[in-house]
């Protein structure tokens, strides 16, 4: 089982040493890669499961370690906490992502992670056109926080990571955990006005939604 997470972890280490080439070295790559990858393992899953999503949380990372270098300051980074990040956070990263395509940049983060996202949150943000279905829950990492620009706390107010330097909001929304499609849907459409507001007030002019 370890030899083959350490087989694909250095291949993932080698994808994303080509993509980061000049802005992260092999140490800090490898480093945030193994991280990731203890933090979801800890969360459950299969090690190839793993080690493909380990690999896109370290992307997430890793860019923001760049953005807090200076070298990707020139787009807006917003980061979404809750405690599961198995909701509200995913569903406000999903509209956020949609909104802004590649003008800005978006993550999300919990507390203490669910092992995966709220199949009727899902369900709930197909109904608008936005699949979430290939999300999955995460910590938040010090590299988010200090990277982002804005923080929002969708409700929780458990564990803010607050910190100089960025804006930070609380938005007090119900927890969809254990709540029918009808109550999610409600919560969805009170994140997406918020969302799209946000998205105006970074200065971007949120793209419609089908």
């Amino acid at each position: 089982m370890v030899d083959e997470a350490d087989d694909s972890l250095a291949a993932a280490a080698a994808r994303l040493g080509e993509e980061f080439r000049g802005e992260a070295d092999e140490e800090a790559i490898e480093r945030l890669l193994r991280s990731s990858y203890d933090e979801l393992f800890a969360i459950g899953g299969q090690v190839g499961d793993v080690v493909l999503l380990a690999e896109r949380f370290a992307r997430d990372r890793l860019i923001a370690l760049a953005k807090s270098a200076g070298r990707r300051s020139d787009i807006p980074a917003v980061l979404f906490v809750c405690t599961h990040n198995a909701g509200r956070s995913q569903m406000a990263l999903g509209f956020f992502a949609r909104m802004v395509g590649d003008r800005a940049v978006g993550w999300s983060g919990g507390s203490s992670p669910e092992s995966v996202v709220n199949p009727v949150v899902v369900q709930a943000m197909a109904e608008r056109g936005v699949d979430i279905g290939a999300e999955f829950p995460k910590p938040w990492t010090d590299e988010l926080v200090w990277a982002a620009d804005v923080v929002i706390d969708m409700g929780c107010g458990d564990a803010d990571p607050i910190v100089s330097g960025h804006r930070f909001e609380q938005w007090w929304l119900p927890d969809p955990a254990s709540r029918d499609l009808e109550e999610v849907r409600a919560i969805r459409d009170q994140v997406e006005s918020r969302v799209r507001q946000l998205v105006a007030d970074l200065g971007l002019s949120p793209k419609a939604i089908d």
